[in-house]
């Protein structure tokens, strides 16, 4: 059997863990209880800038770990001390961010998240351990708990990348979805009232309508795109679409307004004629999106 076959049958061994669920699910309810509050989770989630926020703030405790790990080598031991503390002390914020992203996923990704997360605190104790070792004149003891926490933070990587990559946690659910730049007819006019969403279908692509207080008809990719939640079945609030599942706001352009999501909804241009709804979504310049693959 091959490496990586064998890392994905350790992955999926995780992912089948049910045995983890009753702690995960205890520690998901107290995390619900400190990110509750819409504001909180939208920052955390990264929304203001677009993207998740948590793999950007974890390069800064790994770079300064692996930083440290180049002085060592070099006998620059007080500065890789130092390096030390700074990721320990950075990767607080990188852990918060991550169980606010976590909290929202179930089942296997839950399951592997739950487990990256220990590995993540075993390698910031190993780290810490390092450093008090260090302070107390204990250099070897220091480089030895280095030595495992670098040990550590290698296979917490690895079922991070496993989450993102194989699992899609983070990624945008709506990215392959892919619709002719041509103008369709998906409804009647007289069916599409303010104040209610309506699911249609592009070339199979679920679309959800609505009208606005205005009078003019939107449509946005019916898919959120924080964790594939049918935005049909979610509320109309002040002037957006929330999400029935974790509960992130769209504003009618299809930008996002409150998170958890990132990314924005993709939105239609409408037309209507002789009493039908047509919509398209033309100007698509990524080819991924192209395969018929990915609708």
């Amino acid at each position: 059997m091959g490496f990586a076959k064998r890392l994905d049958k350790f992955a999926g061994a995780i992912e089948r863990a049910g045995v983890l669920d009753s702690t995960a699910d205890k520690i998901a309810s107290l995390a619900k209880m400190i990110f509750g509050p819409r504001t909180i989770t939208t920052f955390a989630s990264g929304t203001p800038i677009g993207h998740p926020l948590h793999p950007l703030l974890v390069t800064v405790p790994i770079g300064a770990w692996t930083s440290a790990a180049v002085f060592d080598l070099v006998g620059e031991h007080d500065a890789a001390r130092k390096l030390i503390g700074l990721g320990v002390l950075a990767a607080a914020p990188a852990a918060a961010t991550g169980t606010n992203d976590w909290m929202s996923t179930s089942e296997g990704e839950r399951r592997v998240g739950l487990v990256h997360a220990i590995l993540n605190w075993a390698a910031i104790a190993s780290y810490g351990g390092s450093w008090l070792a260090r302070r107390r004149g204990h250099r070897a003891s220091g480089v030895a708990w280095s030595l495992v926490g670098a040990s550590t933070v290698g296979v917490s990587g690895w079922l991070g990348g496993h989450l993102a990559y194989a699992l899609g946690v983070g990624v945008d659910t709506t990215a392959f979805q892919h619709s002719a730049d041509k103008w369709s007819p998906v409804a009647v006019e007289e069916e599409i009232d303010s104040g209610v969403l309506r699911l249609v279908d592009l070339d199979g692509v679920p679309v959800v309508l609505t009208r606005s207080d205005e009078g003019k008809i939107v449509a946005l990719a019916d898919r959120c795109t924080h964790r594939g939640g049918p935005l049909h079945q979610g509320t109309l609030e002040d002037g957006c679409i929330v999400c029935p599942w974790h509960g992130s706001h769209f504003a009618f352009d299809g930008s996002v307004v409150a998170g958890p999501a990132t990314r924005p909804a993709a939105a239609y241009e409408v037309m209507v004629a002789e009493g039908q709804v047509l919509i398209r979504r033309a100007d698509e310049p990524r080819t991924l999106r192209k395969n018929p693959v990915g609708r």
